[in-house]
């Protein structure tokens, strides 16, 4: 695939792509290669998932064999993750149902970025997100996790639950996320327990690190 790579003031990666199914694959593997090429590997697995859900948003609400590009860029202990396209419609959260067969769109990448937006550009738009890159990573991928189920129990309880019962309720809304994740891989084609396996040694390389 390919691609430009900016070294100053800031490392910057930009990578045209088609917004095709079978082009996910490919993209995501020079991310990867890219980051490597930085030495941020570690940022890996994230990066893996956030360039799916951008890349497979454009293929969902642009259009499949749409033309798009994939900018990746590190600077400030953060890296950014952008995704320009030639449509001017900007999604939102309220679009992203929860009824959707892969997922919970923006939903998703919401809970997995520290932040995110849309901007619209001369040619269409943008959506990016950013993830940090630091030696309190593993910390950050807690207390993420735990905002994220938050949230998601949030969707459907009334009242927030307290001490042993909140657990309690993380601990299952923890299982529904993993189930819709799996739900997720499935539907793009992905197999459910090789990200499980991908998951696990990620976790493990971690705890060894650390």
């Amino acid at each position: 695939m390919p691609g430009y790579e900016v070294a100053e003031p800031r490392l910057r990666c930009v990578l045209p792509f088609e917004a095709a199914p079978a082009e996910l694959r490919l993209l995501r593997r020079a991310a990867v290669r890219q980051l490597s090429r930085w030495g941020m590997p570690v940022a890996a697995d994230e990066a893996e998932l956030l360039v799916t859900e951008l890349a497979t948003n454009v293929i969902k609400h642009v259009g499949e064999g749409a033309s798009a590009t994939l900018i990746l860029e590190w600077r400030d202990e953060r890296l950014r993750l952008e995704v320009h396209d030639r449509s001017s419609s900007v999604p939102s959260l309220k679009s992203a149902s929860c009824n959707e067969e892969c997922g919970r769109g923006l939903h998703l990448l919401a809970a997995l970025a520290l932040d995110w937006g849309t901007v619209l550009t001369a040619a269409g738009k943008a959506v990016w997100c950013e993830i940090p890159f630091s030696s309190g990573r593993s910390c950050r991928r807690v207390e993420r996790a735990v905002e994220a189920l938050e949230g998601y129990q949030a969707g459907g309880e009334s009242a927030a639950l307290q001490g042993k019962g909140q657990g309690i309720g993380l601990e299952e809304s923890a299982i529904e996320l993993i189930a819709d994740l799996l739900h997720w891989s499935a539907a793009c084609g992905h197999d459910p327990d090789d990200f499980l396996d991908r998951a696990q040694m990620h976790y493990e390389a971690e705890l060894d690190a650390a």
